[in-house]
């Protein structure tokens, strides 16, 4: 496998939520693994998920899990997840859905350097960067 780099999303108990509305927007397959599954059956966050990984068919990987119990993160302070490419249909199509019911710093319009670029928060507190590619 080669290498690669991917987003990997921390969430305070609704990891298993949040994978399931990515691959709403981006289809794919989602695979989740609970605490439970990896020998904390007993375990009061046994339900909570440990590794969840979506896969798509544009080439996307996207990883995110629960933080264990006593490591509470604060979610987007560090860090945007930048979509980008020259496919304005589909970008749109993310956009549209990534900020539904999310909150939008920078609406999703052409720029000074001639692209489409929006910036969003998701519902899930994750912040999202889209930029269109346009023809000069």
């Amino acid at each position: 496998m080669a290498s690669r780099l991917n987003p990997y999303l921390s969430f305070n108990g609704n990891a298993r939520q949040a994978m399931e509305f990515y691959k709403e927007v981006f289809g794919g397959t989602l695979d989740l693994n609970s605490y439970g599954q990896f020998g904390q059956a007993d375990a009061p966050n046994a339900d909570k998920i440990m590794h969840g990984m979506l896969e798509t068919t544009s080439g996307f990987t996207l990883m995110g899990a629960d933080n264990p119990p006593g490591m509470e993160s604060e979610q987007g302070s560090s860090y945007s997840v930048s979509l980008s490419g020259d496919d304005d249909a589909e970008l749109r199509g993310y956009w549209e859905k990534l900020s539904e019911g999310g909150s939008v710093s920078v609406p999703l319009e052409k720029q000074m350097w001639g692209d489409v670029f929006g910036m969003c928060t998701d519902r899930f507190g994750v912040p999202w960067m889209v930029n269109i590619s346009t023809e000069s």
